[in-house]
């Protein structure tokens, strides 16, 4: 998906919103359990209620690995499922990864061609060599961890070095890679103070922005500093939305508190 029929997805729903597909069977509701594949059964039934309602889902796909084989081929289901009802919704593999040139190639080609999937996210720590052979598949992105939501970011994502702070030096940097123009970046809602910087810095980029919900994100903040001619902005709620109910009904709850997202967002852009 290129970036230009991206942004025509988010007009045409009104709706900048990012599902995460972070599935537990710990917490999924009891009655699934008894399914063949509880954890396809669990996204299918997530998807089919707000398909309508986001421009993107994003399975983490540690919660798939965690369950070994069955769990990979869950994500193999669920990313087929996506591409062959809807494809025009943007697919995001939220792997992390990121290694010396030949491992990082067939990290992209695990991600890109065999699953398919319309982006990744990939560690900037290794640099340029890491992350370049992600870059160089066309109409796929790249989506550069910047500066995370969690506590541990400050640990090094804001030092500073030589009077700057990492992450800045990590999205300048990042701008001289081959192929850049494909990347996006991760920038939590939590740190919604730094936009203004980061636009700074990444004027026309995507923005993965995850903490919206259960992480206390707020999605007014994001918007005002980080929204740019394009609205470059996918706001992520995974928790907040998957887990809003346990019962029979569990995919209307979901639906429901996307719907509540996708309202909030349909008032901005009609503001913008």
């Amino acid at each position: 998906m290129t970036t230009q029929q991206l942004v025509a997805e988010i007009k045409r729903k009104k709706s900048f919103l990012c599902i995460g597909l972070d599935v537990d069977l710990n917490k999924i509701p009891e009655h699934l359990l008894e399914e063949e594949d509880p954890i396809f059964a669990f996204n299918k039934a997530i998807i089919d209620e707000t398909h309508h309602l986001c421009v993107a889902y994003k399975p983490n796909t540690a919660f798939y690995e965690a369950y070994g084989i069955k769990g990979w081929k869950a994500l193999e289901k669920t990313i087929n499922y996506i591409n062959e009802y809807h494809p025009e919704i943007f697919t995001i593999a939220d792997a992390k990864r990121g290694d010396i040139g030949n491992t990082s190639t067939m990290y992209a080609k695990a991600f890109f061609e065999d699953l398919s999937f319309d982006s990744v996210t990939v560690a900037p720590y290794m640099g340029k060599d890491s992350v370049e052979p992600f870059l160089a598949f066309d109409n796929k992105h790249t989506i550069l961890l910047a500066l995370t939501s969690n506590q541990g970011a400050f640990d090094f994502q804001t030092q500073k070095i030589d009077h700057k702070e990492v992450y800045k030096k990590v999205l300048e940097t990042s701008k001289t890679w081959q192929n850049s123009s494909n990347l996006m970046y991760v920038v939590g809602a939590t740190k919604a103070e730094y936009l203004s910087d980061i636009r700074q810095i990444i004027p026309d980029s995507f923005l993965l922005v995850p903490g919206v919900g259960a992480q206390g994100g707020n999605l007014q903040d994001v918007c005002k500093y980080g929204m740019n001619e394009n609205i470059g902005l996918l706001i992520n709620s995974s928790r907040g939305i998957i887990y809003a109910g346990n019962g029979k009904d569990f995919a209307k709850a979901s639906s429901e508190k996307a719907a509540a997202l996708q309202n909030q967002m349909e008032e901005i852009l009609n503001l913008s």
